[in-house]
């Protein structure tokens, strides 16, 4: 009897795709994602597409990993994008209330969701970059 992978990995320099290959995100095989997520943290990946779309049954264990996930990307102003469109799934996730937790149905979608998000990190940081308030140099107003 030969054993499927759970997951098959794609990383680019933008996101890693995690291609969740089992019908269950559940207490059997939960740690298998968390420990992905958390080997693509320590390669510095804060933006994770994790295609779940063949997941058809999902228990309170595999919702803590996707929150474990997101909390892990959202705090490093990435995103973790879990792809799913059965009706089941995504109620189960929209109840559990997963801040900055982004859903989509297509891989493609989850992508542009990351350059989107991206984009805005970007501007935000310009914006920031370029006020000026004059505080900078209050302190040296007596040396003129």
């Amino acid at each position: 009897m030969s054993e499927t992978k759970l997951f098959q990995l794609e990383q680019n320099e933008s996101y890693a795709l995690i291609e969740w290959n089992s019908n269950q995100l559940v207490q059997e095989n939960y740690e298998e994602l968390e420990a992905v997520i958390r080997n693509l943290f320590k390669k510095e990946y804060t933006n994770i597409i994790l295609n779940a779309a063949q997941v058809n049954e999902i228990d309170g264990y595999g919702v803590s990993a996707i929150r474990k996930g997101t909390k892990i990307c959202t705090n490093e102003n990435g995103l973790l994008v879990v792809v799913n469109k059965k009706d089941e799934i995504v109620t189960r996730l929209d109840a559990a209330n997963i801040d900055g937790l982004t859903l989509m149905n297509t891989v493609q979608e989850g992508i542009d969701a990351i350059y989107l998000n991206d984009l805005e990190n970007d501007f935000g940081s310009e914006e920031n970059d370029d006020e000026f308030s004059g505080e900078e140099f209050s302190d040296y107003s007596d040396d003129y």
